[in-house]
């Protein structure tokens, strides 16, 4: 049979094993302690070893790590009543980590309910345009809101990013038209001005050929030179009109 003392001795171990493993605890380096002494907060502790009152003290570990959490798709009906599916990534972490203990039951669960109201309340005042090309003023406006909201939790979000817009097919194909038509609009706006430039440009050498009769025989004469370099089978000799203007007086 055990003798009665060593089964005595090995209660003992095993008790005082049992509240060494309870007082003493060891936290990293981005680890911080919320102790409650029979339930009032004490100091923050951490990182490093911590020394506990068993039974009396009860330890919650928050992480002081950037935490990233995804805003699951939400159903948006935008200012000008387009229906359309957003989500979006939230960067958040405790910067108080007393507050974000006693002042929200689960504040990684608050904080995604808060990002979700507010990403359906930010961008149903947005226009679909605006929700296309103006990407960074909407995320700024809702890391402002989301942050003003959670910061009594002690939780400072540090971005807030629209990852995707899925439109419905019909949208994308009035987008695709609208911008094929766009460019061809600057194709045009852009011939347009060509043209201009070149009916300008004609019209000064109009004004400059003009101004001196042998500048226009001259380039009468150029003109028949790169003609014959043309190696051409047929030439036409242009007949200048002020050869004729001495018939058509004495006519």
């Amino acid at each position: 049979m055990i003798p009665s003392s060593f089964m005595t001795m090995a209660f003992l171990a095993m008790l005082v094993f049992y509240f060494l493993s309870s007082a003493i605890k060891v936290l990293k380096e981005y680890e911080r302690g919320v102790v409650f002494r029979l339930g009032r907060v004490i100091p923050v502790k951490g990182p490093g070893i911590i020394i506990l009152w068993p039974l009396i003290d009860k330890i919650v570990k928050v992480s002081l790590r950037t935490i990233t959490m995804d805003v699951p798709s939400q159903d948006i009906i935008t200012n000008d009543n387009v229906t359309v599916k957003v989500n979006a990534v939230v960067y958040f972490r405790v910067m108080d980590p007393v507050k974000s203990v006693t002042e929200v039951e689960d504040f990684h669960f608050a904080t995604s309910q808060i990002a979700q109201t507010t990403l359906r309340s930010v961008l149903g005042q947005s226009n679909l345009d605006d929700l296309l090309s103006k990407r960074d003023e909407i995320n700024a406006e809702l890391q402002r809101i989301i942050d003003l909201q959670t910061e009594p939790w002690g939780i400072k979000v540090s971005a807030v990013e629209v990852k995707n817009v899925d439109l419905p097919s019909e949208m994308q194909r009035a987008i695709a038209k609208q911008a094929e038509a766009e460019r061809e609009r600057r194709a045009k706006v852009i011939h347009a001005e060509g043209e201009l430039q070149a009916s300008q440009k004609l019209a000064d050498a109009a004004k400059v050929l003009s101004s001196e009769a042998s500048t226009l025989q001259l380039r009468y004469l150029q003109t028949l030179t790169e003609i014959a370099t043309e190696k051409n089978s047929t030439i036409i000799f242009p007949l200048p009109i002020d050869l004729l203007k001495g018939f058509f007086n004495k006519s």
